[in-house]
């Protein structure tokens, strides 16, 4: 009896480790809301044409920034016949005060009329900067045309360019600015997310079928019979039938956008070779190969020598070159690289080669090439 209590003890021990062990390899699960978005909930982009003023010298001179002015003048109120306008336009040889921008905004889904959001500022033409400039009143339009924003105000580089004749310092980026706050919403734009009022659905910001369906099993289990599937980048949720009321709606919502759910992940390598980076996922398999990796190290040196013809002898010094051109390939044993069945195995085997993240890159592609890598390979 006492051996036998001992086993069910050891057993129990054993299922509790072995628990353990599977939890610290599991892939962490995140908030629906962190891996999704909600239909009908767009933000949208706003544009316009502006006039910055106030510049320090540092404004443009383009055609487009006088034409904007005199177009902007006009519409003050400060009308002349042709003739005035045409000698006006050529006095004013100097616009350096005065820089034409495009400015952007983005609406939010819910953003009400009467509410603040902030505006970005890019020069358009020549101008050098927009350090201590303001912003003039400029509608900012959608992609319907509709003015939905009106922006103004001064201007935040946080840089500039300072200096002397000799040499200057430029800091940051001072042909862009932000100016907070500085745009004033005048039309909101209508959001729909419940689809006749009964039903919203959940896109995926990186489509997959696992991760749509441990989405739609989470919220089934809150609520049964409720979500399903309709495409790797699409969850539909049904609201319950005691939902009847926009408040339980968007409560309803919110429970479902707080469950936490594994997603769901593709076995890829991302290479960037401008930067020598090199990402995997967890997913990514190796089959067991031989690799060896070498350095191709070619070296140049130009030693020009001078040709001097003997004295009271004919011809001319000239300047003769010569270049001596040096290969050295290094020589590096055979690495057995076995099957990886995890990240930190794949990881250790790579190391093992001493190779530079720029070399992977082209270990990654021959082992494409052969069918040794288990995963998709993308390069930036």
């Amino acid at each position: 009896m006492r051996t036998l209590r001992l086993a069910t003890v050891l057993a129990v021990a054993l299922c509790c480790l072995c628990g353990d062990i599977l939890r610290a390899f599991e892939s962490p699960q995140v908030r629906i809301k962190d891996i999704t978005d909600v239909a009908g909930e767009i933000p949208e982009d706003l544009l316009g044409f502006g006039l910055v003023i106030g510049l320090a010298g540092t404004g443009g001179s383009s055609d487009s920034t006088k034409r904007a002015l005199i177009e902007l003048e006009q519409k003050m109120g400060l009308r002349a016949d042709p003739q005035i306008r045409a000698a006006i336009q050529r006095a004013r040889e100097k616009t350096d005060n005065i820089s034409l921008v495009m400015v952007k905004a983005t609406l939010g889904p819910y953003t009400k009329r009467g509410q603040r959001i902030d505006v970005i500022v890019a020069t358009a033409d020549d101008a050098e900067s927009l350090n201590g400039g303001m912003l003039l009143r400029t509608p900012l339009k959608g992609v319907d045309d509709v003015v939905y924003a009106v922006a103004t105000g001064p201007i935040s580089t946080n840089g500039g360019e300072f200096g002397g004749t000799a040499s200057s310092v430029v800091k940051n980026h001072p042909t862009t600015g932000r100016v907070p706050g500085g745009a004033v919403v005048v039309e909101q734009k209508h959001t729909q997310k419940f689809y006749g009022g009964v039903k919203f659905q959940l896109l995926l910001r990186a489509p997959s079928l696992e991760s749509a369906a441990n989405i739609a099993t989470a919220v089934n289990t809150m609520a049964p019979e409720t979500a399903t599937i309709v495409d790797p980048s699409t969850v539909e949720v049904r609201l319950p039938y005691q939902v009847n009321s926009l408040d339980l709606a968007n409560r309803f919502l919110f429970s479902c956008k707080e469950l936490m759910v594994t997603p769901g992940t593709l076995a890829k390598v991302i290479i960037n070779e401008r930067t020598g980076t090199v990402v995997f996922t967890e997913d990514v398999r190796l089959s067991g190969v031989a690799i060896t990796h070498g350095n191709l190290i070619v070296t140049t040196v130009e030693s020009p020598e001078v040709s001097q013809p003997e004295a009271f002898g004919a011809g001319d010094t000239v300047v003769v070159p010569r270049t001596d051109v040096g290969v050295t390939e290094e020589n590096r044993r055979i690495n057995v690289i076995p099957t990886t069945p995890t990240v930190s195995d794949l990881a250790a085997s790579l190391n093992a080669l001493g190779v530079s993240p720029r070399d992977l890159s082209s270990i990654f592609q021959m082992l494409k090439e052969t069918g040794a890598l288990h995963a998709q390979l993308e390069l930036k």
